[in-house]
């Protein structure tokens, strides 16, 4: 065996006759994901039982045979851990659910080479991160915008990120947003259907587009406030600046929103005088199944400080 690399062995079933060997590989191997194997499969790291490479993933699978798998050790992530601050909500060995403070980008990207949620987590779950695609990082199944605060889950494992992806695939996630909007919804409750995608006049924004990405949210006020509300928007679907765009289509953007609000006056002096220099959006709730244990997980966060004040600010 090479060094940096285990060799696992994996005893397909004697029912699997007929079945693609990265499904019966799979099935043998459930702390991989299919995804792994595939690529394992595909760079001839697999042996079937005739002591032959196995190098196509939709290839039968020998029922009853015993494959060998060789995985390279995880490499390391080009990206830095760095010790920044996390509020952990919830954590085991599989995922990690945090609260992120407003202010925090998640993913490494242009202009944020650093200082990111990744960086915090590759820091927080030191030698604790599986090989996800080959390569010790945590796995963002979802994400949340620099300037919003709130709950999100990354998972820690292969067979956790796979689950969770499904599960926002399958928009069986329960997602809750706190915003303050300027004006009161009329009705004060209902749904926007309304797809998404870039804006043909502006590649920086994302606009209501027919062909888009269908896009659901529906709306509930939970509190009037002055010339506001306080609304909760629960997410069917997860697309990008979902609740920004859905909301200010209606005529009522998220307060603080420098891209899709338009701020009136009396609104703008409280934002100044609070220094309250973001969009009013909060990840409030968050609920899934969990993808190991197939327990039923579910958090509740506070809104923040700042969206606090605001929200007292402008209390009728």
């Amino acid at each position: 065996m090479n060094r940096g690399v285990a060799t696992l062995e994996a005893r397909v079933s004697a029912t699997a006759q007929g079945l693609r060997l990265d499904r019966a590989l799979a099935d043998a191997l459930p702390d991989v994901s299919r995804e792994r194997l595939k690529a394992l499969i595909a760079s001839g790291a697999v042996t079937d039982p005739r002591g032959h490479v196995a190098n196509d993933p939709s290839g039968k699978a020998i029922a009853g045979g015993l494959y060998l798998v060789a995985v390279p050790a995880p490499t390391p992530s080009h990206n830095a851990a760095q010790d920044i601050a996390l509020n952990v909500v919830f954590e085991d060995d599989e995922l990690i659910v945090i609260d992120k403070q407003a202010g925090l980008v998640v993913h490494p990207a242009a202009g944020n080479a650093d200082g990111t949620l990744v960086n915090a987590l590759l820091h927080h779950c030191a030698g604790n991160l599986s090989g996800i695609g080959g390569v010790a990082r945590p796995g963002i199944v979802h994400r949340i915008d620099k300037d919003t605060s709130g709950l999100m889950v990354a998972a820690k494992t292969d067979r956790a990120h796979e689950g969770l992806a499904k599960q926002f695939h399958d928009h069986s996630i329960d997602r809750r947003y706190k915003a303050i909007v300027s004006g009161q919804p009329a009705p004060p409750t209902g749904t926007v259907d309304a797809p998404l995608a870039r804006s043909p006049s502006n590649r920086k924004k994302i606009a209501i587009v027919p062909g888009g990405k269908r896009a659901v949210t529906h709306f509930t006020t939970i509190e009037r406030l002055q010339d506001a509300a306080l609304v909760e928007c629960r997410l069917e679907t997860g697309r990008t600046h979902q609740v920004r765009v859905h909301m200010a289509s209606l005529g009522h953007p998220l307060l603080g929103d420098p891209v899709y609000g338009r701020t009136k006056q009396a609104h703008k002096a409280t934002l100044e005088t609070l220094g309250f220099r973001r969009q009013a959006l909060h990840a409030a709730r968050l609920g899934f199944i969990h993808p190991v244990t197939s327990n039923a997980l579910a958090f509740d966060s506070e809104m923040p400080a700042d969206m606090q004040e605001l929200f007292y600010r402008l209390f009728v």
